[in-house]
């Protein structure tokens, strides 16, 4: 349960919330506003403490071009799940040599898709997909999935679906060569929001296997290891900072690899966006459900159908900050569709003010990622999430 009411300088400096604040005051909710300062300055943070790294932006945590942009010209390259995401990074002027087709489910039309457009490296974690890849897109480096274990102890788990086991993982590899591929690497995502950072030490301990046994047993030097994402943003259970993450993950690799450790390359989304965005709502109906009940109902104008269904399962806590103060009582938060799903925080009762009304705005603190490509396109008729870039 939250028992204290949300302080503002536990994320944003006043500078920047009172700017995005000004700005989102002219605005009808809901919305979400994101400073583009914060995340020039998010990018910067990662590659100082990961200077050897390729980054790979996801470009599915937040698509919108003032994202790209400022992400292309300092550097990035793309980590893509759809020709549509690929038209967007393209169509601003981004050479093909920095995007990778990421998602292992993908149709062999998009395949050649992709390659015709340029793109030569490509994820795999099936023998079928892998064989599409390679008459669709001949000569091009491969990279397996890995399945994780630390997915289990992410807020946002990623496991099951993506991913093989390391036997499979290095039968593909062969393959891939037998294939005229380029058994290029190994990939893993330990989970979006991991709060443990051992998870990487084991998924980088069943890399080494797979890198050691196909250059012993098969000759097949791989080049590249792909740590995914992960990278925590700031919501209401704290996390390390950034720098503990890299210290800890650099000296996982050096233990496993030593210093001349195999090409590394990130793929963060969640970490560079979330912090920058501020998604703005409104009370909208305030109730009890029982003369005696305990806990207040709140309804708001956006929800898990509009923006935020990381609240599945109550996964993501977001920080919820209102300008009204005084004594707290605990509540359920919903949003306002006509599906009884729409409820976003039922177990984890937030505090909030005794005093909040109807007609208040709500500010959920790091929603800058994964919120407007969440969003529904006309769920009972509400549009999309608008999106500000500041």
């Amino acid at each position: 349960m939250s028992n204290q009411s949300i302080k503002v300088e536990d994320y944003y400096d006043q500078a920047t919330f009172s700017r995005m604040k000004a700005f989102a005051d002219t605005k009808e909710t809901p919305f979400v506003v994101i400073d583009t300062a914060t995340v020039d300055r998010n990018y910067d943070e990662l590659t100082g403490n990961f200077p050897f790294a390729n980054i790979y932006y996801a470009v599915k945590a937040n698509p919108a071009p003032e994202i790209l942009k400022l992400l292309s010209d300092k550097g990035s390259s793309f980590d893509i799940a759809s020709i549509y995401e690929l038209n967007k990074v393209l169509n601003l002027g981004v050479s093909p040599e920095r995007c990778s087709y990421g998602n292992t489910i993908k149709k062999s039309k998009d395949i050649r898709y992709f390659y015709d457009k340029g793109v030569r490296m490509f994820a795999t974690d099936s023998e079928a997909d892998l064989r599409n890849i390679a008459k669709a897109a001949p000569g091009s480096k491969i990279y397996v999935r890995i399945l994780t274990e630390g997915s289990y102890t992410a807020d946002w788990p990623l496991s099951r679906k993506f991913g093989c086991q390391n036997d499979m993982a290095m039968d593909l590899l062969i393959l891939a060569r037998d294939l005229g591929l380029n058994p290029y690497g190994v990939s893993f995502h330990v989970g979006s929001q991991q709060r443990d950072i051992d998870s990487w030490d084991a998924a980088i301990g069943k890399v080494k296997v797979i890198f050691e046994r196909l250059q012993e047993e098969d000759g097949i030097t791989l080049k590249m290891i792909n740590l995914g994402g992960g990278f925590p943003a700031n919501y209401i259970t704290k996390t390390n900072d950034l720098a503990t993450y890299a210290q800890e993950i650099i000296r996982f690799i050096q233990e496993d690899f030593g210093d001349d450790f195999p090409e590394i390359i990130l793929e963060p989304g969640r970490s560079l966006i979330s912090n920058a965005g501020i998604l703005v709502s409104e009370v909208v109906l305030i109730s009890r459900k029982a003369r005696t009940s305990l806990h207040r109902w709140i309804y708001t104008d956006v929800g898990k159908f509009s923006g935020l269904i990381e609240t599945l399962d109550e996964s993501i806590k977001y920080p919820i900050y209102t300008e009204k103060t005084g004594e707290l009582e605990e509540v359920v938060i919903a949003g306002p569709t006509c599906d009884s799903a729409d409820i976003m925080y039922e177990n984890y009762k937030y505090g909030l003010p005794l005093n909040l009304a109807i007609g208040d705005r709500m500010y959920w603190f790091s929603t800058g990622a994964y919120t407007t490509t969440y969003s529904a396109i006309e769920f009972n008729g509400f549009p999309p999430l608008k999106d500000y870039y500041v």
